[in-house]
C-alpha cells in the first residue's frame, strides 16, 4: 500500500503572501488544521511550507496580537517542509513522520507537484482498516474450524 492510495487528494492550500487571517478563516470553513503553503511552478502547485492552526496560535495569537492583521502565511509558516513521494509506502512515510514529528505529510508526485496530503488520522484509518480485516479473517477460520470439527 503506498501513501497515494491513502491520502487525501484534496488538498486546501494557501500562497505564502496571503493574509494570515484570510488562511484561518479558509482553515475554519474548510474544516482543516493545516494548509500546505505552495507556489505555482509550470502550471503545478509545489509546496514550499506548510502553516497550522498551533503556527497561527503561537506565532500570530500568542506572539504578535496587535499585529496580527499584518502577518502574512509566509510569517508564521514552517519552511522546513518533509513531503513524501505518492509511490511511498505507507510505513515509510509514518517512519519519516515520526523522526521529524510531524503530524501531516504533503504527498508529491515525480516532478514535485503536490498530489495530495497525509495525516496522523490516514494512517490510523489504514491501520485500523487492516485489523479489521484480519479480525474478520480470523473469526471465519474459527467458524469453519467448529463447522468441521462436529
Amino acid at each position: 500500500m503506498t501513501v497515494g492510495d491513502i491520502c487525501n487528494r484534496s488538498v486546501v492550500v494557501a500562497p505564502k503572501g496571503e493574509m494570515i487571517v484570510d488562511a484561518a478563516k479558509r482553515m475554519r470553513t474548510s474544516h482543516v488544521g493545516a494548509l500546505v503553503v505552495v507556489e505555482n511552478r509550470h502550471d503545478r502547485h509545489v509546496p514550499v511550507g506548510i502553516v497550522t492552526d498551533r503556527d497561527i496560535v503561537i506565532s500570530a495569537v500568542a506572539g504578535d496580537p496587535d499585529h496580527i492583521n499584518y502577518l502574512l502565511v509566509s510569517d508564521v509558516m514552517s519552511e522546513d517542509l518533509v513531503t513524501a513521494q505518492e509511490e511511498d509506502s505507507v510505513e515509510a512515510a509514518l517512519t519519516q513522520m515520526q523522526e521529524r514529528g510531524v503530524r501531516r505529510l504533503p504527498i508529491v508526485n515525480g516532478t514535485g507537484a503536490l498530489v495530495g496530503i497525509l495525516t496522523l488520522d490516514d494512517i490510523l484509518e489504514h491501520l485500523t482498516a487492516q485489523q479489521g480485516a484480519l479480525l474478520a479473517l480470523v473469526a471465519r477460520e474459527q467458524r469453519r474450524e467448529r463447522q468441521y470439527r462436529v
